[in-house]
């Protein structure tokens, strides 16, 4: 398997055939960890060190469940109750890491690009938890396998991603994972919700569901990112679920074998309908759950084995 990167810090960097290899091996880990024995020894020795400067709880234990099965030395820094919270700086933050020698560093920041500044002053392997609006690579890794599993194939699909764009480093990061796999992507949500120059990124924009989903093949919402909205994007919660919350009737405008996705937290009733959510025939939203464990186990098992040749084998 190739894969030279010290970093998973984004989806950009990534090669189609490295995306591949961590889908490959992320199915491989899919298929362990439905087995009775969960323990492996890829992490063995090694210790992971999870730093979350936002809360996220599903995140957050989707890696240490991962680090934990691979048979890393898990950490999980409080930062509530660190020196980050009295003023330290990311450089202070670094200097401290570099002392306690880590192995592996999980870290979630709200502002974008500190997770890529954090990585250039540590002495260990970084993976992005997401950071600001910029990227959360393993989530679109993880959103690439459940589409993979369920359609059978990760290329030429019709992929609607709808909602909240603007906010969205979940729909930055599956835009470009999804146009490198040669995806025709539609961005479907209000004008308020979208970013500038999303025209560039090759993308399709709708601002009504019924032409947005209309013969897709999967639909992804995203969650209304409230926290970080510091104005009027949308008239009401109930307007918006009106016009923009998936419901049977939007759905129907899809492919009737459309797979439904959410990233999670869900707000229903807003952003999907509840018995949408938990439709076992169209939804998949549970599986892409189960397949954040894998992908976050691949990820990491292919940084380790970087970490473990020889420095000249490993490219940032």
């Amino acid at each position: 398997m190739r894969f030279d990167h010290r970093h998973l810090l984004g989806i950009a960097p990534l090669r189609p055939d490295e995306i591949v290899t961590i889908l490959d091996l992320a199915d491989q880990y899919a298929r362990f960890n439905r087995g009775r024995d969960k323990h492996a020894n890829a992490l063995a020795g090694l210790t992971q060190i999870n730093m979350f400067f936002e809360n996220s709880t599903r995140t957050q234990a989707s890696f240490e469940l991962a680090g934990k099965r691979l048979g890393a030395d898990v950490m999980n820094m409080s930062l509530q109750a660190s020196s980050i919270k009295k003023g330290e700086t990311l450089i202070d933050t670094a200097m401290t890491l570099n002392a306690m020698h880590p192995d592996l560093l999980v870290v979630r920041h709200p502002h974008s690009g500190a997770v890529e500044l954090l990585s250039q002053k540590v002495n260990c392997a970084v993976l992005n938890a997401g950071d600001g609006r910029q990227e959360h690579p393993t989530q679109a890794l993880l959103d690439a396998l459940t589409i993979r599993r369920a359609k059978g194939r990760l290329h030429r699909l019709n992929i609607a991603i709808c909602g909240d764009i603007a906010h969205s480093r979940v729909a930055r990061s599956n835009i470009l994972l999804l146009h490198k796999m040669e995806n025709r992507i539609r961005l479907v949500g209000p004008p308020t919700l979208m970013p500038s120059g999303i025209q560039d990124f090759g993308v399709e924009v709708y601002d009504t569901m019924e032409e947005g989903l209309r013969d897709v093949d999967v639909v992804m919402m995203l969650r209304l990112q409230k926290e970080r909205m510091d104005g009027g994007f949308i008239p009401s919660e109930r307007e918006y679920f009106h016009r923009y919350g998936l419901d049977a009737e939007k759905l129907s405008y899809a492919k009737p074998d459309a797979i439904v996705m959410h990233p999670g937290p869900m707000n229903r009733g807003v952003e999907i309908d509840g018995t949408l959510a938990d439709d076992i025939n169209r939804s998949v939203i549970q599986d892409q759950v189960e397949m954040g464990v894998a992908v976050r186990m691949a990820a990491m098992d292919l940084l380790a084995r970087n970490l473990r040749a020889r420095p000249t084998e490993v490219m940032a």
